[in-house]
């Protein structure tokens, strides 16, 4: 194919036409995923050098922020944000000016860790739904150690996580993003109260998909109750056992909650390793009524390529915008790449993803164009 075909292709292809979101207009539509880089401080503000590396994408139609922890325990790993102090929201407030005066658009997701924290992180015993430990090693800054076993979380300590999600998000707001991302997926907190093998409860948190849906809808109602429904995406990751998870009856339990947050009307329903062949991803598009973000599985392969084909068959298939996570990653120019059909620059050093200062993170090139 010559390069004038695939410049061709893609002006006609929809991912580069206009989108709504709630109250934005998207000049794309893709999304660039929330990725974990593990450069803020230690004390989870974000700097100049997190502010440079979201400007530099500022093309995406909307960068999905990386987690940031609504509290001091949800605390995941070394050098991750936070907000839910006025110096994250001073450091956050850096971030999106930056990104804003490039011309782009930000929601930040909210992520607590759960049973994936370490004492050695966050100074404080990491609690879940049930005491059933991490089942890998997990990274503190002096290297990997064996994870410990959380705290079962009181029934006040649920209600005061679910109004620590709900500050958050005001922070968030404070901070200048447009919205705010709850993260119910990859096996963090909120993922650990859908599945069956880290929620052991036998109370209203537990048994039956209706206690174990409970938690996410609480906090999402609360969240959208703080900023507005206009401000608010969840994320969710059907069937995806990273970090020990084991649903066992995935199948029941999104057409569940989705169904309930379908009320809610949403900025925008997010799913990790979308499969448009998959019967519960039409299932899931089928009960969803508005936005959906689709973020597909992507090989090596795919991923050199920008996940071009795969985010044109979500498309297809009734997604409405795509989430990429690495072709983001290495190239901040990827809107630019994939319009004009440019080579990409791959992915360097995996180590570099996280952890580390400029090398890996703000250094990858940008096109040079000439004769435009």
């Amino acid at each position: 194919m010559t390069t004038h075909m695939i410049i061709e292709t893609a002006r006609d292809s929809r991912l580069f036409e206009e989108a709504r979101l709630g109250e934005l207009t998207l000049p794309n539509r893709l999304v660039m995923a929330p990725m974990t880089r593990n450069r803020a401080g230690a004390d989870g503000v974000p700097g100049e050098l997190m502010a440079t590396y979201y400007a530099q994408r500022a093309s995406a139609g909307l960068i999905v922020a990386e987690a940031a922890t609504p509290n001091a325990v949800g605390l995941t790993y070394p050098n991750i944000p936070a907000i839910h102090g006025p110096e994250h929201v001073a450091g956050w407030r850096r971030v999106t000016e930056a990104v804003a005066g490039a011309g782009g658009r930000m929601f930040l997701q909210l992520q607590h860790g759960g049973r994936i924290g370490h004492p050695d992180n966050s100074g404080l015993t990491p609690i879940a739904p049930s005491p059933v430990p991490l089942p890998d090693p997990i990274h503190t800054p002096s290297g990997f150690q064996d994870p410990v076993v959380p705290r079962e979380m009181t029934l006040d300590e649920i209600r005061s996580t679910v109004a620590d999600f709900a500050v958050a998000a005001r922070n968030a707001v404070a901070a200048g993003f447009a919205g705010v991302e709850v993260h119910s997926a990859n096996g963090y907190l909120l993922h650990q109260f859908l599945a069956k093998n880290t929620n052991r409860r036998t109370d209203a948190y537990g048994g039956a998909v209706t206690g174990r849906v409970r938690f996410t809808l609480e906090v999402v109602r609360a969240v959208v109750e703080a900023i507005g429904p206009e401000r608010v995406g969840v994320r969710i990751s059907p069937g995806l056992t990273v970090n020990g998870i084991e649903e066992g009856d995935t199948d029941a339990l999104y057409p569940a909650l989705v169904g309930e947050l379908a009320e809610l009307d949403l900025a925008y329903l997010h799913i990790v390793h979308a499969d448009p062949d998959s019967p519960l991803f039409r299932t899931i598009r089928a009960a969803w009524p508005g936005r959906l973000v689709a973020n597909p599985v992507l090989s090596r392969e795919a991923v050199a390529e920008g996940g071009r084909a795969e985010a044109e068959a979500l498309l297809a298939t009734g997604a409405d915008l795509i989430a990429l996570g690495r072709p983001f990653l290495a190239n901040p120019d990827l809107v630019a790449r994939l319009r004009t059909g440019a080579a990409l620059n791959p992915v360097r050093d995996r180590y570099l993803m996280y952890a580390g200062g400029e090398t890996g993170y703000t250094d990858y090139p940008a096109l040079t164009l000439t004769g435009r």
